[in-house]
């Protein structure tokens, strides 16, 4: 197993941050600028095009830090941030690019090419909590969460669907295409967005994502306007959602 290798840090706002190395993964950890006490690790996951830093991944991590100390780890996905990308990564892109510019529907791609990701960063993911589970502050018994939206669905349901220390998971914003059979394996509690007019994810294909998790608890969350519309209030309710399910009280306003 590779080991957590730390390359850099910083600490501002009650932030810990710092990049990482796990082989050839790079990632970055937040923790409370406080310490690094026994706390839970919630796996953060970006969307298509996005990076481990990425304004709404720091965003999220600043909540989900200050708001209940936990531990936030991000790695960046295949051909994403400072990964390089393969030429069938090259291939995929070019191709929602034009489809976007001759105004037709980029869903099929986008699932097919978050399909592919999603096998690549599986794997990836599970060799990552295993080597920040080495570090004391997080542990082999803490609890995990994992929260991602759009691409960051795309990785997490099959993730989730495999990966036994994962506790509960915050997902949305994704066609079921690729992702119904894995959702079915999931029964961990579940908290779901989902956009009512999303002009790429019909409503009714939300619906089918959310209807198909096998979990005894899961809540959806569906708020009115476009796709790129999800109020940042639901990055609160994730906060709550995390706090209930791994055993944190929130200690201060999201």
């Amino acid at each position: 197993m590779n080991p957590v290798q730390f390359t850099a840090e910083t600490s501002s706002n009650g932030l810990r941050e710092r990049d990482f190395t796990v082989g050839e993964i790079p990632g970055v950890l937040w923790s409370p600028a406080s310490g690094s006490d026994r706390a839970p690790l919630v796996l953060l996951g970006h969307g298509g095009g996005m990076h481990k830093k990425a304004p709404a991944m720091t965003g999220r991590a600043q909540l989900l830090v200050t708001g209940c100390g936990f531990h936030v780890a991000a790695i960046d996905a295949p051909g994403h941030g400072s990964r390089p990308r393969t030429a069938h990564d090259e291939r995929e892109i070019a191709a929602m690019q034009q489809a976007m510019a001759a105004g037709e529907p980029v869903g099929p791609i986008v699932v097919r090419y978050n399909a592919h990701l999603a096998e690549r960063a599986v794997p990836e993911w599970r060799a990552t909590l295993d080597a920040l589970q080495e570090l004391p502050e997080i542990g082999a018994d803490g609890r995990v969460g994992y929260f991602g939206l759009n691409m960051g669905t795309a990785i997490g349901v099959p993730l989730t669907a495999v990966e036994p220390r994962i506790a509960a998971a915050a997902f949305g914003l994704h066609w079921p295409d690729a992702l119904a059979e894995y959702a079915r394996r999931i029964t961990v509690p579940v908290e779901y967005a989902l956009q009512w007019d999303d002009e790429h994810i019909p409503r009714e294909s939300g619906l089918a994502l959310f209807d198909a998790f096998a979990s005894k608890e899961k809540t959806l969350h569906a708020n009115a306007g476009a796709h790129k519309e999800l109020p940042r209030f639901e990055a609160d309710s994730a906060v709550r959602f995390f706090a209930r399910h791994l055993g944190r009280a929130v200690t201060s306003a999201a």
